[in-house]
């Protein structure tokens, strides 16, 4: 029983230790609405990942997130765009993502964590969805299932770099 208490107590603190948060938090500017997003929390999850992620894709004439896919997004779109990436992420990524070390699974369920909590947040912005940004995220499900379900999570996990550059470049200094 002490031993129990005990292991969990250790994995309570090392979740906590990845859970650290940077009240470094600027407003992500979403059309006519704003969150508050911890990108430098994000990326220092996204950074315990990355290289796992990248090494394990084995899918390397696939890309499922073009850069341009998410530079073209639609002025009025952010929102929206936004919304339906972090629900690809949160729905679909993260359940399916793998790794066989405890350090990574943990940041993993951070980063799922932080997008669920963004994601509630732009819940409260009413985002309006265009054909044009649902057809994109359509094109992303689209990749997505071409693959095999754990490859493909793989793969989106090593690509978060696109989305969270770009989440970096919606940010204002509000």
């Amino acid at each position: 029983m002490m031993k129990m208490l005990l292991g969990s107590s250790l994995c309570l603190l090392l979740l906590l230790s990845c859970l650290h948060e940077h009240v470094e938090g600027r407003a992500l500017s979403l059309d006519s609405c704003s969150v508050n997003v911890h990108t430098h929390e994000l990326l220092t999850h996204y950074n315990s990942l990355r290289s796992n992620a990248i090494a394990g894709d084995s899918e390397i004439g696939v890309k499922l997130l073009d850069k341009s896919l998410i530079k073209h997004v639609q002025a009025g779109q952010t929102c929206c765009f936004l919304r339906l990436v972090l629900r690809f992420y949160v729905e679909r990524v993260f359940g399916n993502y793998a790794s066989s070390q405890p350090q990574q699974q943990r940041c993993s369920s951070a980063l799922a964590n932080a997008f669920i909590t963004i994601r509630r947040d732009i819940h409260k912005c009413h985002c309006q969805c265009e054909e044009d940004t649902q057809r994109k995220i359509d094109s992303l499900h689209a990749e997505f299932d071409k693959l095999d379900i754990n490859q493909a999570a793989q793969k989106a996990v090593g690509e978060l770099d696109t989305v969270l550059g770009w989440l970096e470049e919606q940010k204002t200094d509000g």
